[in-house]
């Protein structure tokens, strides 16, 4: 696990209660990123022919996870149960806090929101669950907007409803190379996964209401890439927004993406840059290796 209770973590509210703040491996917040944050990071894991690995910086990586799924072993995936993190939990309290914020990826397509309710219920301290009905970094960044909330003297309460807001502005974006590894996942049909070879189809997809839902067709990966950009920009409007860009073994076309985004976007982006690397391990198991990811996030409220 990362980040961690310290004086870092969270923030006080305006009444001086202090709140930690915990997330999943899926939500892509570097090592770095989570320190300075001070967010505690619960790992998901990977699992490959029965051995289980906890996904993140220390552990199964991206690269791997490609391997392994190009290599054709068994590949799953599995959320942390209620008991892992409701030690989290009482290690927070132990550690002076008084409350726990603890925001996760879609519980859609992941148990791992129910786990922190669950978790929560076995606590002496209280702890408030956002399910951001996202993935990846869409969550990262409802995550960092419930910290700068927290840290401006907010409640728990506001801060949720502050991550809860972050992630229903976000578009997520994917082009995944075949749909034949959402589909053993169970993230998308059969008849799709048939239909989509049989094509040649290069599926654009989203995140709609916490799944992984169709947002258009096109038949080649230079088209998709193009065409991601372009829906991009298109979320973006004129509002200032965070973007970043994920990738699984396929780097070139991701790093151009992002560079294309940082000067097409770069007056809405304020000067921040447009973050580029690999995807969750997790989130990788079931996109498959040759996915490119964007999401663009607008900041909403106060800074």
């Amino acid at each position: 696990m990362s980040g961690g209770g310290d004086e870092r973590t969270g923030g006080s509210t305006g009444d001086g209660r202090r709140v930690a703040v915990v997330t999943d491996s899926t939500a892509q917040l570097d090592l770095t990123t989570a320190r300075e944050l001070g967010v505690t990071v619960v790992p998901l894991q990977v699992v490959v022919d029965d051995e289980v690995h906890d996904e993140g910086a220390e552990g199964y990586d991206a690269g791997r996870v490609a391997e392994a799924l190009r290599a054709r072993a068994s590949v799953s995936t599995s959320r942390p149960g209620p008991a892992v993190l409701a030690q989290v939990y009482r290690d927070l309290a132990e550690q002076g806090y008084d409350e726990v914020l603890s925001v996760h990826l879609s519980g859609a397509v992941s148990g791992t929101h129910e786990s922190a309710v669950l978790a929560g219920r076995q606590v002496d301290l209280r702890v408030v669950t956002v399910d951001t009905r996202q993935v990846g970094p869409a969550t990262g960044y409802a995550v960092e907007t419930a910290v700068e909330r927290l840290r401006a003297g907010a409640s728990i309460e506001q801060a949720a409803a502050a991550a809860r807001e972050r992630a229903d502005a976000a578009t997520s974006l994917f082009y995944v190379h075949t749909l034949e590894y959402l589909r053993r996942g169970g993230r998308v049909g059969a008849a799709a996964a048939l239909l989509g070879g049989v094509l040649a189809v290069k599926p654009i997809l989203t995140i709609a209401d916490g799944t992984v839902a169709s947002r258009e067709k096109v038949r080649t990966a230079s088209k998709a890439l193009a065409r991601l950009a372009d829906l991009a920009v298109e979320a973006a409007g004129d509002r200032p927004v965070d973007v970043g860009v994920a990738h699984l073994a396929n780097p070139e076309p991701a790093g151009s993406l992002a560079e294309q985004l940082a000067e097409r976007l770069a007056e809405q982006l304020e000067d921040r840059p447009v973050r580029c690397g690999e995807l969750s391990a997790v989130l990788g198991v079931h996109a498959g290796p040759g996915t490119v990811a964007v999401c663009v996030a607008p900041r909403t409220g106060p800074a």
